[in-house]
């Protein structure tokens, strides 16, 4: 396959480092010093699943130099979901294939109108880790995961291609029946995930080791869970336990990027997080206490600070 990761930062890198390093011809769109590495000195991926380095890796900062593509894997953060979206116009073919994996869960329904409704679909995420260096990339624990499908839950043999080419890769890629649930579980993850700790200032251990803390985790989870709800997606109980599995499993030490992102004076995501639970729910007469609380909270750093 022809496959373009759009940011090759902590999840595209380490994904297209899987796809490049199991021949499919795979560009990595990147930008400064970032892409001067990685055209110098390849792309290099290490932490918890060992060390991988592309090299040479194909890489740029022009979609229009590489052409329609049979995959693109979409990473960039959420509020250049629009920007980037319309400056890969050159990478879509009739049958390309673009996955949303950033946080959030309306990156699909947003790119649908720039990019078409039958090039985009529903994508979840399941790798964690940061850029640590220009051209490096390090991948924290073990998982190495996108699910992704169709909004309309159809199945194609574009869908089936993915598949296979990512299992081919070593990549645990999962095929959805309802990309929309898969989608809000990780939201109902994220939400209490990054809010806490960024709000708390802890890493996640402190949320499974404090009993008052953990209150306010399911608290976030609960809420999350009913606007999904309220939304229409079909969601349940069980819809809460990929948020206390990975919980109870996380390292203690590990920080979420909205926390990393506070540390280092970044601009948040929290719009697109908290902020739209607080909308939605809003809308369909959800009250989100504990989740307006985090968002209120943290909008003062949302646009960074020095």
């Amino acid at each position: 396959m022809r496959i373009a990761i759009i940011g090759t930062g902590g999840i595209g890198g380490p994904l297209g480092a899987s796809f490049a390093t199991a021949g499919h011809e795979t560009w990595f769109l990147a930008r400064g010093a970032h892409l001067a590495a990685i055209r110098t000195n390849g792309l290099r991926i290490e932490g918890d699943r060992g060390e991988t380095l592309v090299r040479p890796a194909l890489a740029t900062d022009d979609p229009a130099a590489i052409g329609p593509v049979d995959l693109v894997l979409f990473c960039v953060k959420l509020w250049d979901v629009e920007s980037a979206g319309a400056a890969i116009r050159p990478l879509i073919g009739p049958g390309t294939a673009v996955i949303p994996l950033q946080n959030g869960v309306d990156a699909a329904e947003r790119l649908q109108p720039i990019l078409g409704p039958e090039a985009v679909l529903g994508g979840v995420a399941v790798v964690t880790g940061s850029i640590v260096a220009p051209g490096v990339v390090r991948q924290t624990g073990t998982h190495h995961r996108f699910i992704y499908g169709r909004l309309d839950g159809a199945v194609t043999a574009r869908e089936q291609r993915i598949l296979d080419a990512a299992h081919d890769a070593g990549i645990d890629a999962v095929l959805a029946p309802d990309i929309q649930r898969a989608r809000w579980e990780k939201f109902i993850l994220l939400c209490a995930v990054g809010g806490l700790c960024a709000l708390t200032r802890q890493p996640l251990g402190a949320m499974r080791e404090d009993p008052d803390l953990a209150g306010l985790y399911e608290a976030v989870m609960a809420e999350v869970l009913a606007v999904g709800r309220a939304c229409g997606v079909a969601l349940d109980e069980a819809s809460l336990e990929p948020g206390r599995a990975f919980l109870r499993d996380v390292p203690r030490g590990l920080t979420p990027s909205m926390l990393t992102d506070l540390r280092a004076g970044n601009r948040l995501e929290l719009p697109w997080l908290h902020g739209r639970v607080v909308a939605l729910g809003a809308q369909h007469g959800v009250d989100v206490p504990v989740t307006r609380t985090i968002f209120a909270a943290l909008k003062p750093y949302a646009q960074g600070q020095a």
